[in-house]
């Protein structure tokens, strides 16, 4: 197994409307539209489309939700072995996504809380080249990956996404000092270490991860490790729905890396995908297959 993915599994609600409402306003619906998702899915079927083998540990309730996420990994080539299905409704995400393609999701985490790992999941993630954890909502989840990262020999890359917002870098340390990337956008940069990209980068390089990647919407995205830095330019494109975005990118990179290109390289896959998945509506519809990515 080359990678396997560790995060909440939500089906996403995306509303296409005119434009966000103020407090008492009310705003046209345009269009509804449902898929699965979840920051870690979203990167493991990017990933799975170029070919790559995944994995998934996770959890969906028994509704049918729960089925449609199961069938669209199962259909994308994800091995599923290690997906529990409980009593429960599926975790769910709420976007608003407006006509310039900005977003807001609101998260209802289901049975992702009730999570919880046993050997033969840390068994599952040693035989896999890297594991790539994202986001739940409840701070034992957060613990448990902190304790996966402990005891598992494998590479980890790790996306913490409103973690940032929610707990702070003493309580995210444990997972980054033994990651081997983080992946953040500039505003979780901000929230986690009150610094700039460029600065920020320098802190968690310190607290022991070898790389860090962070995206900048239309800047593109800054890439540091302990040789060196750059920024990259994005790739042009019409903007119509940004929710993924950053998944995307990770799945581009992590590709690179998986190839042993250097983080330039890495980077400058990751803003291609991310560009591809933002010119469609959800995280997923834009993500490339290998046969349309080895004609580009």
């Amino acid at each position: 197994m080359d990678v396997i993915g560790l995060g909440a599994l939500n089906y996403d609600k995306l509303y296409m409307i005119e434009r966000m409402a103020k407090a008492g306003e009310e705003v046209g619906v345009i269009d509804v539209r449902g898929c699965p998702g979840g920051s870690a899915a979203n990167t493991i079927v990017g990933l799975a489309r170029l070919g790559v083998s995944t994995g998934f540990i996770g959890i969906v309730g028994d509704d049918i939700e729960g089925i449609i996420i199961m069938d669209d990994f199962a259909a994308e080539g994800v091995d599923v072995s290690r997906i529990r299905r409980v009593r429960g409704s599926s975790g769910t995400a709420l976007g608003l996504v407006d006509k310039h393609g900005e977003r807001v999701l609101y998260i209802h985490p289901g049975v992702n809380d009730a999570l919880s790992m046993d050997d033969e999941d840390i068994n599952y993630a040693n035989n896999a080249h890297f594991v790539h954890m994202s986001s739940f909502v409840d701070r034992r989840q957060l613990e448990m990956q902190a304790s996966l990262a402990e005891r598992i020999k494998t590479k980890v890359s790790f996306n913490p996404g409103m973690l940032c917002f929610k707990f702070s870098l003493e309580d995210l340390q444990p997972i980054i000092e033994k990651s081997d990337v983080i992946f953040l956008n500039d505003d979780e940069m901000d929230a986690l270490t009150s610094c700039d990209y460029e600065s920020g980068s320098k802190v968690l390089l310190e607290l022991g991860t070898k790389t860090v990647a962070t995206t900048l919407g239309e800047k593109g995205c800054y890439v540091a490790d302990g040789k060196g830095a750059r920024l990259i330019a994005p790739c042009k494109t019409k903007v119509v729905d940004t929710t993924g975005a950053g998944d995307a990118f990770t799945a581009g990179f992590l590709y690179a890396l998986l190839g042993q290109k250097s983080i330039y390289e890495c980077g400058r896959l990751g803003n291609f995908f991310a560009a591809r998945c933002i010119s469609e509506y959800g995280a997923r519809k834009g993500l490339p297959y290998e046969k349309d990515f080895r004609k580009n």
